[in-house]
């Protein structure tokens, strides 16, 4: 299935670009999440399982275990804080 990933501010800058569309596989978030991971080089840094990394689905806060859906647009970006 087609995807739209997008990429938010520290994510977006290792990975040198805003967002892209994405056919795969993935039945979750999380899926697509070690997909990405597994390019290797920059997607492999910015999305680590180490790293704390926040995703959306369709412009809502999801976890990892959500279900993908044709023409969905996912989102990565890191955690943020507020003052």
């Amino acid at each position: 299935m087609k995807v739209t990933v997008r990429y938010f501010a520290s994510v977006r800058e290792a990975l040198g670009q805003g967002s892209e569309v994405v056919d795969t596989p993935a039945n979750t978030l999380g899926e697509l999440r070690d997909e990405l991971i597994a390019r290797g080089g920059a997607h492999a840094t910015a999305l680590a399982r180490g790293r704390a990394v926040r995703m959306a689905l369709d412009q809502v806060m999801a976890k990892e275990a959500e279900p993908l859906r044709e023409g969905c647009e996912v989102a990565f970006f890191p955690p943020v804080t507020g003052g």
